[in-house]
């Protein structure tokens, strides 16, 4: 009897596990469909792509000048001496003509009143011999005396007065001397810092730095441009000093600003330069606001030529990989395609595509990196107006 329960007994287990594994199966089997439902479907990559651009567009091109001054000189002293007076300091704003330093003068008034004095004496014995000359030719005239003691008195006279014409230019030097110890300003400018001399400093006439000068309005920027630019632009029918490109210069400043006013082309070099191969060319400025200063760098932008017809596309659609470009179109087949360009000048956002592109051609401007050749895509349709190109 005692077998038989236990019999019973293990035929209940049996029984029971084999319900627990069959429910667990069927909870498996749930499982992985509900799973297999739940896992979504591979998705086509989304990107922005828009036509191509073609339109005229003028050609600009960018180069590096510096602002230097129209008048930028060393002021120095025409004469000799202990500096007694300064009426400036360094950074001052100065108007032609204002005094800027004073040197002894004691010397150069002793000077001219010994010149003044020399020409006194020369005039009187001018007149003497003058004189002399006058009665000697009336006396000769009436055989009172020999005709050579005329002339001889007639000479002497001529020599005198020489001398008197020699003291007048030593007195004139003199006054000239006694005017330049007085230092002043040859034009209307502003005044460098660091470099002026101190009271009691001594100056040697032609040699002595006192001060430099230079004019803030206007200003000119020097900039070169290569070869191959002077060439293009000569191509396309653009005289650099006469055209009005040579008479509407831009200018941007190093924080990206535009200078508000235009300039204009007023000098360009002879030749190129033996080592850049270069040619140097300056624009003349207005700078009523004094926002140039002399030695500032900022970018010369001048039109180069004009482009009839030219394909351009945004600048972020490009891709730079090594020394290639290249660009992603989208086909007729919503599959991304990428192809080798060449590209031209870049204007503003955009960038001239010489070879590689046709007109019609939808290109991919965002998600090119998830969009590799052969991948079809869903293409969301961009103008240039969204992209905030102009």
């Amino acid at each position: 009897m005692l077998k038989n329960m236990l019999k019973n007994i293990s035929k209940r287990k049996v029984l029971i596990a084999s319900l627990v594994i069959g429910i667990l199966i069927v909870l498996g089997l749930t499982l992985s469909l509900l799973n297999k439902r739940n896992t979504p479907v591979s998705q086509m990559p989304v990107v922005k792509a828009m036509k191509v651009i073609v339109r005229d567009t003028d050609v600009y091109q960018d180069y590096v000048g510096q602002v230097e001054a129209v008048n930028d000189v060393q002021i120095r002293a025409k004469v000799s001496g202990n500096i007694v007076a300064k009426y400036i300091k360094g950074g001052e704003v100065v108007k032609k003509g204002q005094p800027l330093f004073q040197i002894d003068k004691r010397t150069y008034e002793a000077a001219v009143l010994q010149a003044k004095a020399q020409l006194a004496q020369a005039i009187a014995n001018y007149e003497n011999a003058k004189l002399d000359a006058d009665r000697y030719k009336i006396l000769a005239a009436q055989d009172a005396v020999p005709q050579q003691t005329s002339d001889t008195a007639t000479s002497i006279a001529k020599q005198d007065y020489q001398i008197v014409e020699a003291m007048r230019a030593n007195l004139k030097q003199a006054e000239d001397n006694l005017s330049d110890t007085l230092i002043v300003a040859p034009f209307s400018g502003k005044l460098g810092v660091g470099d002026d001399l101190s009271l009691g400093a001594f100056v040697t006439a032609g040699q002595t730095v006192l001060c430099t000068l230079s004019s803030p309005d206007p200003m000119y920027v020097l900039f070169s441009i290569s070869e191959n630019d002077y060439l293009n632009m000569i191509k396309n029918g653009i005289d650099p000093i006469n055209s009005d490109v040579g008479k509407n210069v831009k200018l941007v400043l190093s924080d990206g600003t535009t200078y508000k006013y235009p300039g204009k082309i007023t000098e360009i070099n002879r030749g190129l330069t033996q080592n850049t191969g270069t040619l140097s060319i300056k624009a003349l400025f207005p700078n009523p606001d004094n926002i140039l200063v002399p030695g500032m760098f900022a970018k010369v932008v001048l039109l180069e030529g004009h482009l009839k017809n030219a394909i351009l596309v945004p600048q972020m659609a490009v891709q730079q990989i090594l020394d290639k470009t290249f660009v992603t179109i989208v086909d007729s087949n919503n599959k991304a395609q990428m192809i080798p360009v060449k590209m031209g000048p870049r204007i503003g956002s955009l960038w001239v595509v010489e070879e590689g592109l046709k007109p019609g051609d939808n290109v991919i401007v965002e998600g090119f990196q998830k969009a590799p050749t052969g991948t079809t895509v869903k293409v969301i349709e961009v103008t240039p107006e969204s992209l905030g190109i102009k």
